[in-house]
């Protein structure tokens, strides 16, 4: 993978974004942000992802409804209380884009709403009628501006996620950036959590999604927290032209731009992973020596999503036995006795599994490098050539205390 370079800015330093944060009374607490509002200065070609869970959010039919012509110009966003199974869904998130339309003087089928929170509670439109307006005043094309609206829409998150590149197409110099949150109920397929991507490079609508569709499958998609998918999983993808600098696909410049977006893609990836809900460690499995590439991508996430590893990583606890056992009930037909395991961290690295039984080593040392809090599961199948990664979290007790009283 490239490493272009990191910038400031967030999902305003594309050139054309602004964005802001307010609070506007969908949560209790007053010093907390709830409604974010991204806006692009021209009509964007757009792209999106969405869960796969059959109840999904109210604003994702709109999202599909709205983007069916390939374009949008904003994006507003509420934290606190989910959209979804609630009798008025569709007609609140519609006239949600309608308040957004009115108060940026654009089309209101160019306005993507999303939302997360709790499901199947009830909501009304008056937080955002109060909401929208002060945020578009406050709408600013900054750093500041990114962070306000990457507050906002955090849940259950102990901090924003941002990232922000820099990269040359076609001689030119093009950005991109991005905030997300996600901390539990994180399990996705085609999707993750809430992420909005904003980048200045022009991009054909049907080029974009195909771009997006095929960085999800290994970034986005190699995420589990607990195992369960959201309703409101979205990821969308905004593009406003304003560089200069055009892809065409099929050309080096497009695998520039999908190196990027992958670069963007991982990045927040691991972000959401080492933020889950209670967690005290990033854990991220990477798979090599498999057959394909799909029982690569398959294996090293159910690794991470072994509750029995996770939890043995919280403590310390170097129970490669789990690992195997995660690797033997993974779907697909592949050869497992070749399988070797190493555990790493910035502590060192041990090796502890060969040709899919014990390989001797100290458990004090082994200790040291799990007691970090970044952990590497280094799984060769050696049966292939193809690799994957995926990334979760250890399983703590302060996980069932947040979700034993989420409502509360």
């Amino acid at each position: 993978m490239e490493n272009f370079k990191s910038i400031p800015g967030g999902i305003c330093a594309p050139a054309g974004f602004s964005a802001a944060g307010v609070h506007c009374g969908i949560r209790h607490n007053h010093s907390k942000l709830d409604l974010a509002l991204i806006k692009a200065d021209v009509r964007c070609a757009g792209a999106g992802c969405y869960t796969t869970n059959k109840v999904y959010g109210a604003p994702i039919t709109v999202d599909r409804e709205h983007l069916k012509d390939g374009y949008a110009q904003a994006i507003v966003v509420n934290s606190g209380n989910a959209n979804t199974c609630a009798p008025n869904g569709i007609e609140l998130a519609k006239e949600t884009c309608e308040i957004v339309a009115n108060e940026l003087g654009i089309s209101a089928d160019d306005v993507l709403p999303a939302s997360t929170g709790v499901i199947g509670q009830a909501m009304s439109i008056e937080p955002f009628a109060k909401g929208i307006p002060a945020a578009a005043a406050k709408l600013a094309a900054t750093d500041a501006g990114s962070h306000d609206a990457a507050t906002a829409i955090m849940t259950t998150d102990t901090h924003s996620k941002e990232v922000s590149i820099e990269f040359p197409i076609g001689g030119k110099t093009c950005r991109m950036g991005a905030i997300a949150k996600g901390s539990g109920m994180i399990h996705p397929n085609m999707a993750t959590m809430l992420l909005f991507i904003t980048t200045d490079v022009k991009v054909e609508p049907a080029v974009l999604q195909a771009a997006l569709s095929s960085v999800v499958p290994a970034t986005f998609n190699q995420i589990s927290v607990d195992g369960d998918t959201s309703t409101n999983d979205t990821v969308l993808l905004l593009a406003s032209g304003l560089s200069g600098a055009e892809v065409q696909p099929g050309t080096a410049d497009y695998d520039t731009f999908v190196a990027a977006l992958t670069q963007v893609a991982e990045q927040l990836s691991r972000e959401l992973a080492g933020d889950g809900e209670g967690a005290t460690k990033l854990l991220e499995c990477i798979v090599t020596g498999a057959p394909d590439l799909l029982t690569a991508r398959a294996v090293s996430k159910s690794v991470i999503h072994s509750s029995l590893f996770k939890a043995a990583m919280f403590g310390a606890d170097a129970n490669w036995g789990r690992v195997l056992c995660a690797i033997g009930y993974t779907p697909g037909d592949f050869d497992i006795s070749k399988t070797a395991v190493r555990l790493k961290s910035k502590a060192g690295e041990v090796f502890v599994c060969e040709n899919a039984a014990y390989h001797p080593y100290s458990e004090d040392e082994a200790a040291k490098v799990l007691k970090e809090d970044e952990i590497q599961i280094l799984v060769d199948l050696g049966s292939g050539d193809f690799t994957a990664k995926a990334w979760g979290c250890d399983l703590t007790y302060d996980y069932v205390k947040i979700n034993g009283d989420y409502r509360t």
